[in-house]
C-alpha cells in the first residue's frame, strides 16, 4: 500500500503493539500481536508498527508473523540507528507485501549528553548513515529526533534534512515526554518545513505523548498548522506513563469535524469498538466508563433534558452515531439452543478468526458452557470468551482444576483449590475475602513470591448474570505481567486471572526493551 497520497489525505500510523505495548504488565505475546494486527487490517490501518525486532527473539517472531500475514497495511518495525538493529528489522519485515523501515536516534541536548554520550557530530552521522544503510535495503524508510520537541532548531534543521537527503520517505517528530502545547508545537513543525530545503521530499508525521492530556490536541494542531499528515497513535490511547495520542478520538475528529479538517481518513470506524475491546482484554487495561468514543457512557445520556432531546432529534446531544464507531444496536445474539454455525458466523461478523478447528471446538464448547449459566449470550460475552480461550497455551505450567470458596457475615472467609502442573496439588487458605483467601490457596502451591500490584473487576454486559473480567497484576524480578480471567463467579474469574497472571511469569519468552519511547 502507497502511503504517499495526495495532500487531502491523513495517513493513520498504529503503534499499539510498540509504544502501546511498554505499558507495564501490557507486553503481548506473538498469537495475541497477530489477532490485534488482524483487527486493525480489518479497520483499513494505513500503517501498523508491529514492534521493535531487536529488543528480543520474541518480537522479532512476532513482527516476522505480522509481516507475513498482513496484506492490507504497511508493516513497520521500529529500529535504533545502527546497522544491527536495522538489519534485524529488515530480515523480520522483508516478507511484507508493503513493509517500512522506522529508525530514530535522540537530538535534544538532554538525551545527547546524558543518554547517548554523543556529541552533535556524531548523532547528525549515525543519523544520516543510519537512513542511508536502512534505504538501501527498504524503499519507505521513516526517520524520527527522539525527543524532537525539545530538540534545538537550528540542529535539528541540519539533520532533518540529511535523512531526507538519505532517502527517508516520512518525518516524524515525537514529543516523547508530553511537553509540547498545540499552538506551539504546530508552529514548530511549520518553522522546521519551511526551513529545511528538501522539506517537499518527505511526508511529515507526529507522534505525541499524553502527559498533559494534549496528546490528541497537539497532533490535531501539527495537521492544520504544520502540515503534518501522517499521526502516530494508539487504540485506547495505550501506552506508558499517561500514554499517547488516542486512535479513536483523532479518527473521529477528523471525520466529524471534516468541515473544519477538510481531510480523507480511510479507517472503517465500525470496527473501532471491536477493536478497542480486543486491545482492552489482551493487555488487561480496562477502558474508563467517560473514554471518549470507547468508553461505555460515551453515548449514555444521564440527564432528563438531553435525553428527552434525544428522544426527539439524536443530533440534539450527538455528534456521532453509535452505530458509525462499532457499538452494536443488536446486542442479543445466541442462546443455548444455538448451534455450531450460528457460533462460528457470529464469531466471523465480530472480525473473530480461530487459528484451526481444534480451536473453534474448544470456544464452542465454552460457550455451551457459559450459556447454561446465563440465558442470553452478548457480543462483548463472546469476545471474552475467546480472548480468554486464545491467552491459553499448552505451555502454560499452571492449570486450575477445581476450586470452592466459602464466606459470610461473621465468618472468616475459606477457599480450597486444586492446581495441576505435572501432578495435581491442593491448598486451602483463609483470608479477608474469599478472593484474598483464594488467591493465598494459590500461592501456598505455587509460592511465586510475586507482589499484587492491581486487582479490578469489570462486568462485561449488564445484569447481575453478567460474566466478571478480572485482571490481575502482578510484578516480579523486574517484570510486570497481567493476567485476565472471566466467569460468572467473579471468584472463579480471579482465579483464573490469578493464575494466568502466574502462567506469563512462567514464561520463558524473552521479554526485552532496550530503549523506553519515542
Amino acid at each position: 500500500m502507497s502511503t504517499h497520497l495526495s495532500k487531502d489525505r491523513l495517513i493513520i500510523f498504529d503503534t499499539t503493539m510498540r509504544d502501546g505495548e511498554q505499558s507495564p504488565g501490557a507486553s503481548m505475546t506473538r498469537d495475541e500481536k497477530l489477532r490485534i494486527a488482524r483487527a486493525l487490517e480489518r479497520m483499513r490501518v494505513d500503517v501498523i508498527e508491529a514492534g521493535f525486532p531487536a529488543s528480543s527473539n520474541g518480537d522479532f517472531e512476532a513482527v516476522r508473523a505480522i509481516a507475513n500475514t498482513v496484506k492490507d497495511s504497511t508493516v513497520c518495525g521500529l529500529c535504533r540507528a545502527n546497522d544491527r538493529d536495522i538489519q534485524r528489522g529488515i530480515d523480520a519485515l522483508k516478507g511484507a507485501k508493503s513493509w517500512r523501515v522506522h529508525t530514530f536516534i535522540a537530538t535534544s541536548p538532554l538525551h545527547m549528553e546524558k543518554k547517548l554520550r554523543m556529541t552533535p557530530e556524531q548523532v547528525y552521522e549515525q543519523a544520516r548513515l543510519s537512513v542511508r544503510f536502512a534505504r538501501n535495503a527498504c524503499p519507505d524508510v521513516e526517520f524520527s529526533p527522539e525527543d524532537g520537541s525539545r530538540s534545538e532548531l537550528d540542529f535539528l534543521c541540519r539533520v532533518l534534512e540529511a535523512a531526507i537527503k538519505e532517502g527517508a520517505t516520512t518525518i516524524n517528530i515525537p514529543d516523547t515526554v508530553g511537553y509540547a502545547v498545540p499552538q506551539q508545537f504546530g508552529e514548530f513543525i511549520r518553522k522546521l518545513r519551511e526551513r529545511i530545503p528538501n522539506s517537499d521530499k518527505a511526508l511529515w508525521s507526529v507522534h505525541c505523548h499524553n502527559d498533559l492530556g494534549l496528546a490528541v490536541a497537539n497532533s490535531l494542531a501539527a495537521v492544520q498548522l504544520g502540515g503534518v499528515r501522517q499521526i502516530e497513535c494508539t487504540v485506547n490511547g495505550l501506552g506508558e506513563r499517561a500514554g499517547n495520542t488516542s486512535l479513536e478520538e483523532v479518527v473521529m475528529a477528523v471525520k466529524t469535524r471534516s468541515d473544519f479538517f477538510d481531510l480523507d481518513v480511510g479507517i472503517d470506524t465500525t470496527h473501532i469498538v471491536p477493536t478497542s475491546r480486543l486491545v482492552s482484554q489482551i493487555t488487561g487495561f480496562v477502558v474508563q466508563p467517560n473514554k471518549a468514543v470507547v468508553g461505555a457512557n460515551a453515548f449514555a445520556h444521564a440527564s432528563g433534558i438531553h435525553q428527552d432531546g434525544v428522544l426527539k432529534a439524536r443530533q440534539t446531544y450527538e455528534i456521532m452515531r453509535a452505530e458509525d464507531v462499532g457499538w452494536s444496536t443488536n446486542k442479543i445474539v445466541l442462546g443455548k439452543l444455538s448451534g455450531r454455525n450460528a457460533f462460528r458466523q457470529r464469531l466471523k461478523e465480530l472480525g473473530i478468526e480461530l487459528d484451526g478447528e481444534e480451536a473453534y471446538n474448544k470456544a464452542f464448547q465454552r460457550f455451551k458452557d457459559l450459556a447454561d449459566k446465563k440465558a442470553d449470550i452478548f457480543d462483548e460475552d463472546l469476545q471474552a470468551l475467546v480472548a480468554q480461550e486464545a491467552g491459553r497455551t499448552t505451555e502454560d505450567h499452571w492449570h486450575l482444576v477445581t476450586m470452592s470458596q466459602a464466606s459470610g457475615m461473621g465468618e472468616r472467609p475459606r477457599a480450597a483449590v486444586v492446581l495441576r502442573d505435572t501432578v495435581e496439588k491442593r491448598a486451602e487458605a483463609q483470608g479477608d475475602g474469599p478472593v484474598d483467601a483464594t488467591f493465598k490457596a494459590i500461592e501456598s502451591i505455587a509460592k511465586s513470591g510475586a507482589e499484587l500490584l492491581l486487582f479490578s473487576v469489570n462486568a462485561v454486559t449488564t445484569g447481575t448474570e453478567s460474566q466478571g473480567e478480572v485482571t490481575v497484576r502482578l510484578a516480579k524480578g523486574g517484570r510486570v505481567v497481567n493476567g485476565v480471567g472471566g466467569d460468572t463467579d467473579i471468584v472463579v474469574a480471579s482465579a483464573k486471572a490469578y493464575i494466568a497472571a502466574l502462567n506469563k511469569l512462567e514464561s520463558k519468552v524473552e521479554r526485552v526493551n532496550p530503549q523506553h519511547q519515542l
